[in-house]
Parts: structure tokens; sequence; C-alpha cells
């Protein structure tokens, strides 16, 4: 079967359900509620499981071998090795500033954002080997022999030197981070090719850039038509112009709102289409075919999706404070404390929703991605090797303590 172009058409597929899905993450939010968070490196470990059995290439389904305790003893390392030190370190700062030495905190403040800046690209980096070498397909599974460390360095100075010129050169430093990241990687005896160019980005970018430019100058023109329709100090709306300028006020706040975000989904539908077309493994050539409606949509899905779980998250306070609204008041009023037992109860209930429409958004994350990818070319079964990569004994921690990860 082929394209128009001849090409042999994506084998990408996804063949799961959100109601089977929901019947693994409701127990996931529960188990992790009862155990005061322990629970989710497991959790993460069996919504994998379902999602990339779930997702088949070439009429094969991937397999997730990573394990939960994997991700434990990551989270348990960074915590030890890097939040303790960063503690002390802030502590330090705070006691040289009380003793005056406010050029030797500022030194060790200024060195403790460069580490962390340093080290979340050394997570970006690392999480992705990980989950490469967790990731089977025909047995075979990929990974990378570079520890990041390099990388780590890259993320710093080149985006550094994109915010140098009022942030105009964002799109050269994530396609190019892109680009170095994935051309350290490899699946089995192949590696990753990535020449994604970051000038396909730049009219799509400037759009994105320029919308909250000319919706702030709209919206200073609009209030200087205002002012000056007063007439010399009197009331603005007294006049037609006024009136009208004051509705174009409220038009450029609202289309600030609005028009900024779908600014921002274009320019990062783009950002996709054009990173995954410059990758390469093989003889095989990707392509990411969501456009900016797909985006749009799944976005407000995500929104309505959430929107519902702050409604059922409010409901248990909304309970609680109106089963007996005169005496909360009063409490409130009086100053005394509100943390009775059924405020706290009406506490853990209200995570629940929060943390289900969390995994829900997972869900369509992966299913968004999977759906929407291609895959051309053909696969030499003859010469599908095992990777000779190093494989890590621990997860993604530097990935959950600063926060950097989606799936």
């Amino acid at each position: 079967m082929s394209d128009s172009q001849g090409r042999t058409p994506s084998a990408v597929t996804f063949h799961g359900s959100w109601i089977d899905f929901a019947k693994i993450a409701l127990p996931n939010v529960l188990l992790t509620l009862v155990t005061l968070g322990i629970y989710r490196f497991w959790a993460t470990t069996r919504e994998r499981n379902y999602l990339w059995s779930k997702t088949r290439f070439i009429d094969e389904p991937l397999e997730w071998t990573g394990t939960g305790m994997e991700l434990f003893i990551g989270f348990i390392m960074v915590l030890f090795l890097l939040g303790v030190p960063f503690a002390i370190l802030q502590l330090v700062a705070q006691g040289m500033i009380f003793q005056g030495q406010v050029a030797i905190a500022a030194i060790l403040v200024i060195t403790m954002v460069l580490a962390i800046y340093y080290l979340t690209g050394v997570a970006y980096f690392r999480t992705l080997r990980y989950r490469l070498s967790r990731t089977y397909w025909r047995g075979i599974r990929g990974g990378s022999d570079d520890q990041g460390l390099t990388y780590g360095f890259s993320y710093i100075w080149k985006n550094f030197a994109a915010a140098i010129p009022l942030f105009l050169l964002y799109p050269w430093a994530s396609i190019s981070l892109w680009n170095e990241r994935w051309n350290l990687m490899s699946f089995g005896p192949y590696r990753f090719e990535s020449n994604a160019r970051w000038t396909d980005l730049m009219k799509r970018y400037l759009l994105f850039y320029l919308v909250p430019f000319l919706i702030f100058a709209g919206i200073f023109i609009a209030g200087v038509s205002a002012g000056m329709s007063g007439g010399g100090g009197g009331n603005p709306f007294d006049s037609a112009g006024g009136i009208a300028a004051f509705t174009l006020i409220i038009v450029g706040v609202l289309a600030m709102y609005i028009l900024v975000p779908i600014a921002a989904l274009m320019y990062y539908s783009k950002f996709f289409r054009v990173a995954v077309g410059g990758l390469r493994l093989g003889d095989l050539e990707f392509e990411f075919k969501a456009r900016s409606p797909d985006w749009i949509l799944y976005w407000l899905g995500n929104i309505a999706i959430m929107g519902l779980a702050y409604g059922f998250a409010f409901a248990p306070f909304s309970a609680f404070v109106f089963a007996s609204p005169e005496q909360f008041a009063q409490k409130i009023e009086a100053g005394e404390a509100f943390m009775t037992a059924g405020f706290i109860i009406s506490a853990l209930i209200a995570i629940i929703p929060l943390a289900f429409a969390a995994s829900i958004i997972r869900y369509r994350a992966w299913k968004f991605f999977a759906v929407h990818m291609e895959a051309y070319g053909e696969v030499n079964l003859d010469h599908l090797t095992q990777s000779e990569t190093e494989v890590s004994s621990h997860g993604e921690g530097l990935l959950d303590a600063f926060d950097v990860g989606a799936m």
C-alpha cells in the first residue's frame, strides 16, 4: 500500500480506549492518595504499560519495560544528592544576606540558578534516553551511550543566546537542541539523524511574537482615543467616541487571552511538523501531521476536562461551607482555625477529580501524538539487532525534580 508519492504509509496506530484507561487511572489516583504520593511511580508504570501496548508500529505493539521501582529510586537519588545540597545552599545564602554579605549571597543564588538550568537540560536528555531504553519493539530497544552532561551546557548557552536579541532566536535554540538531543540517540543498530531547519519556523514564530505587541498597541490607541474624547477633563462616556474606545479596550483585553494562545498553538503545530519531519532512523522518515486546528481542538478538550474536574473538586468545599455558612463565616471573622476534619476530608476528596483529569489528559496527549505520527520507508528485519547502548538502573528523577516531563 503506497501513498500518492509512492512511499509506504505509516503503520503507527493506536487502539486504546479512554474508558479502559480510566479503569487504570482511577485506582492509580486512589492508591497514590492513600500512600501520600509514593504510589505515583508505580501508577506511571501502569499507565505506560497500557499506552505502549495499545500503540502498534507495522502491526507490532510497543512494549514498556520500565518499573515503578526504577522511577522511585531515581527520585530518591535526586532528592538526596541534589535536593539536600540545594536546600543547604539556600540557607547559607539567606544567612549571608542577614550578615550583610550580599555579594557572596548573590553569587550563590546565581550559581544555584545556573545549576538548576543545567540540570534541567540534563533531565530532558536523560529522560529521552531512559524512555528509549525501556521501549521495545519486536524485542529491540533504543538508548544512548551519552550521559547528557555536555547537552546540559548546550541547553544553557543556546537558551541564553536566544534570549539576547529579545528571544527572537528562540526557534533556533529549540530546533538546535532538538537536533543535538536526537542525534545522540539510537534504536537497535541504527542511529537517529535529525536535520530540522529552524528557519522554517520563523514566519510562524514572528506571528506569535508580534501578536501581543499589536494587541497592546491597539489597546493603547483606543485608550488615548477615550482620553481625548473626554473633552478636556470631561467624562469620556458622555460621547459616542469615548464609549466606542472603551469597548475597543475591553475587546483588546479579551483578544489578548484568545489570540495569544491560538498564536502559540499555531507555532507549536509548526514546530512539531518541522522537528519530526527532520528525523530519520535508518531508511525510515517521520512526519507529524497535526495542523493548527487539530491542536486547538485538542487543547479545548483539555480545558473542558479540567473545567469539569475543578467543578467536581469544588463541590465538596461548597457542601462543607453551605452546610453551616454562618458558623464558617464566624470562624473566619474571629480568626479561628477552620481546618476541621470535615474541611480536610473535603480537601482530600477534591484532589481525586483533579488527579483523574490529569491522567485522562496524559492519555489524550499520547493518543494525539500516536494518531498524528507517520513513518515512511522500510525496516530490514534481517539487519535489526539489539542495541548495545548502556541501560541505566534508575528512572527519571531529574525530570520529576524539575517538573519538565509529560507522559
